[in-house]
């Protein structure tokens, strides 16, 4: 006996077992726990989750279920661990706050964002949430590959089908044994146009595809500062963001206040307010005087208060830098691939999923192509029954088994099996002649089907074509707006040298609505035509400002109440031709009732450059625009504006120019600039213009020699006037007419100075723009009503006017875009009825 025991005793180098054992460890920890799978983006935690709750028919269309059944399925089944384990990972992924697409649809207590835990399982319930059945979608079509379980007595998908790119949509972090993975959440609709992209071009390069992809996008919002970080974890699968929280100041009872309304991802909310109030009491910041949670199910909000002495912008950059209020997120983009862990850029990661893809879908039409087959072979043999109906009832009648008609059936009528058996199985009721017309249109169909599934097969494109269609649905039905605003960080250098000098169109909506765009998304378009939509718009918004600039200019932004802010071109969040832009309170520190009343994009602050200002009620003001070099975040007082007045337009002069303003009743005057004296940035200016009752300021522009005054009106009416028709008088006078004031026309709404080196781009109050060259419009003498520029609808009214500089890259697009334009007749039908209504005026 103990010779046996002896021969069972194994002499093994303690350091060898210990390696190969360790190495056992951590490779079934990186493989079987840690990591996500480059495919579907899960762990295997999650995958047996989903996969568990989709085999008990929890799905989104069910009912709830308790919690506990379904973690009992799990460990019972799939996942060889303890139930806390799996119940935490399935509250996670229930949580709005940690997953930035949900795939648990949770009822109960589900934790929060201030570290509270959720319910325990027996209370909690749970079922697959809407998104997550496209991670299934197809599971039961062959589309991927099983396993047995721990035990054996189960089978377990190695991958699930994944119909949307889950890795980066949803992110993944997790820690191995001598890695970690740490990927960030993005938004949905950005990579599958990134993966889109590259199914049409796969040689597409990275900087292409952050084109799509921007960045990471966070359930929690915030902003992040800098793209540095981002392009060099899109590069090399490593890098890291600076996360900062979203913020506010306003005043409250004349004292200042900070509020927060989002945090940066996984910043526990409780622990972050204990921070700051451990800051107070130990004095390291002081001047806070309340510090509230006022959050609740509407949304996040953090109120500050602050001692009526204390600079608020100082103040919030120290709670940035002592609390997490500003935190980095550090990108690891590891994941398996094969089996094996690998760190990949951005690229690699969208290539691996359209792979999968791929053979999900050659897959799933091998499958129901195999069905569509077998079906078909099934109604071959019923036609030939059909066909020969009362030999097979003789046949069948003359037999004395089941098993001797089969086979008669085989021999007489060379059937298969399964074709005889179809047959013996037959209904009296499908001898009818209207079911003989279903099986032969059924048969058929199917003929059609099998050709289009083999076409399939054959054909790449036709597998991407399918992709491409199935991506776009997910991306129609779950698509939301972006969250996390990506911006530069104000002493980012490094990042503005990094950004290329580009033309840009900046829009601001009348709510306070911002983006930017590259310029060539407007092009040309013909007088008269109907347009295309600028920016995204509710009912009771409209496109105040359209202006154009370069990516790293200054621009000035000045309020109806007379203050200045400003923002580099670069700083504004770049975002779709439709989409609304984010509130242009995220960018600067403007007061409630406060709006933006003109911008003025700035190369340099020279010393012979300066500010004309006119408020809506005509007075005047000339400033040095060096007194503007140094302006605050939270900005400067540019004008001191008269009681009930505001600040109309600013135009940057060289000190020898002339102006000219217009009014909405059509009044104009023209002076040189230098009747207006030299002031103080906070002086309050002399009258430019004598205004009668009812009317008010609409237009101010710089008179240049050859140019021509351009006007506007409310429905769609304008023309051009030679700037000689305007005489040079002193300001301060009411001016003469520059417009014909009728009810077809309405009143003005824009007067401007153009050439025919200048397009102008005309949008209406929802939003539509129409962008077109000077040249197309008529000119006429002062006293006319002008010409159809843009039809606008009834009850629609023209919103806003922008004069456009032409570059040698629009002239180019829009020459092409003019060739594409087949429109030639309605063009001439119109240029009929326009001549018509000048010569009538």
């Amino acid at each position: 006996m103990a010779e046996q025991d002896q021969s069972r005793v194994l002499e093994r180098n303690i350091s060898q077992e210990m390696k190969a054992s360790f190495m056992d460890y951590a490779m079934s920890v990186i493989v079987s726990r840690a990591l996500p799978d480059v495919r579907d983006g899960l762990k295997p935690v999650h995958r047996r989750i989903l996969f568990a709750m989709n085999e008990l028919g929890i799905t989104s269309d069910k009912a709830y279920k308790k919690s506990a059944r379904i973690v009992g399925e799990v460990i019972g089944k799939y996942h060889p661990h303890g139930d806390s384990a799996v119940y935490e990972t399935m509250v996670r992924m229930a949580q709005d706050f940690s997953f930035r697409y949900m795939l648990v649809d949770g009822h109960g207590n589900f934790g929060s964002v201030d570290g509270d835990s959720a319910a325990a399982m027996r209370y909690t319930e749970a079922k697959m949430s809407k998104i997550s059945m496209e991670l299934v979608r197809d599971i039961n079509k062959d589309t991927i590959d099983y396993q047995d379980n721990y035990d054996g007595s189960e089978r377990e998908p190695i991958v699930l089908p994944a119909r949307f790119p889950n890795l980066l949509v949803n992110g993944a972090s997790g820690i191995a044994v001598g890695m970690a993975t740490n990927i960030p959440p993005h938004q949905l609709g950005e990579v599958i146009d990134g993966v889109l992209a590259l199914s049409k071009d796969r040689e597409i390069s990275i900087p292409e595809l952050m084109e799509y992809i921007p960045g990471p996008d966070f359930p929690t919002g915030a902003e992040i500062l800098g793209r540095s970080g981002i392009r060099k974890a899109y590069q090399t699968g490593r890098g890291s963001i600076t996360l900062r929280a979203k913020s506010s100041i306003e005043e409250h009872n004349g004292k200042p206040r900070i509020i927060f309304t989002e945090i940066p991802y996984q910043v526990n909310k409780a622990r972050l307010i204990e921070k700051i109030a451990e800051l107070v009491r130990d004095k390291k910041i002081e001047g806070i005087t309340d510090l509230r949670d006022e959050s609740d199910r509407t949304g996040m909000r953090i109120v500050i208060e602050l001692r009526r002495d204390v600079n608020a912008n100082v103040l919030l950059n120290n709670l940035y830098k002592q609390t997490a209020l500003q935190s980095s997120f550090g990108i690891n983009l590891l994941a398996l691939v094969g089996g094996q862990p690998k760190v990949l850029n951005l690229k690699q990661c969208l290539e691996h999923y359209l792979d999968h893809q791929i053979e999900v879908i050659r897959r799933r039409t091998a499958f129901e192509l195999r069905k569509a087959e077998a079906r078909a072979h099934i109604l071959e043999g019923l036609r030939v029954a059909l066909d020969h109906l009362d030999e097979v009832i003789s046949l069948i009648r003359a037999s004395q088994t089941t098993e001797i008609a089969r086979n008669g059936l085989m021999e007489r009528f060379e059937l298969s099996y399964e074709q005889a058996q179809a047959i013996l199985d037959m209904r009296l009721q499908r001898l009818t002649g209207l079911e003989r017309d279903k099986i032969e249109g059924e048969y058929q169909d199917l003929v059609a089907r099998i050709a289009e599934l083999k076409a399939i097969l054959a054909d790449e494109e036709k597998v991407l074509e399918i992709i491409r269609e199935e991506l776009t649905e997910v991306k129609d039905k779950f698509n939301d707006e972006r969250r996390t605003v990506i911006s530069m960080s104000e002493d980012s250098l490094e990042d503005e040298d990094l950004i290329p000098r580009s033309n840009i169109a900046i829009t601001i909506s009348h709510n306070g609505y911002i983006k930017r765009l590259p310029i060539s998304t407007y092009r040309n378009q013909r007088r008269g035509g109907k347009g295309i939509q600028a920016m995204g718009t509710n009912d009771n918004d409209f496109v105040q400002h359209l202006f154009t600039t370069s990516s790293h200019h200054t621009i000035l932004f000045f309020t109806n109440k007379g203050k200045v802010y400003r923002l580099k071109g670069y700083e504004i969040p770049e975002l779709g031709r439709t989409a609304k832009g984010i509130p242009i309170i995220n960018l600067l520190q403007i007061e409630q009732g406060e709006y933006i009343s003109t911008v003025i994009p700035i190369e340099e602050f020279t010393e012979d450059a300066y500010l004309f200002f006119l408020t809506k009620y005509g007075v005047a003001k000339r400033t040095e625009l060096s007194s503007f070099a140094n302006i605050r975040k939270g900005g400067l007082f540019a004008i001191n504006l008269r009681e009930e007045d505001e600040l109309h337009g600013v135009r940057l002069t060289d000190g020898r120019q002339e102006l000219i303003i217009g009014t909405k009743q059509g009044m104009s005057i023209r002076f040189p600039e230098n009747d207006v004296r030299l002031m103080g940035r906070t002086a309050a200016g002399v009258k430019g213009i004598s205004l009668s009752e009812d009317d008010h300021v609409v237009g101010m522009d710089i008179i240049e020699e050859g140019h021509e005054v351009l006007i506007v009106t409310e429905k769609g009416y304008g023309k051009r006037t030679p700037i000689e028709e305007y005489r040079i008088q002193n300001r301060g006078g009411k001016g003469i007419k520059t417009c014909n004031i009728t009810e077809r026309n309405g009143t003005l709404v824009s007067l401007k100075v153009v050439s025919s080196e200048h397009d102008i781009m005309i949008i209406t109050a929802s939003g539509v723009i129409i962008r077109m060259n000077v040249d197309g419009i008529s000119t006429t003498g002062r006293n006319t009503q002008g010409v159809t520029l843009i039809r606008v609808n009834e009850g629609e009214e023209v919103a806003t006017v922008a004069r456009v500089d032409i570059d040698d890259e629009d002239v180019e697009e829009d020459i092409e875009a003019s060739e594409l334009d087949d429109r030639s007749v309605e063009e001439e039908q119109e240029s009929a009825t326009e001549t018509k209504d000048t010569e009538e005026e």
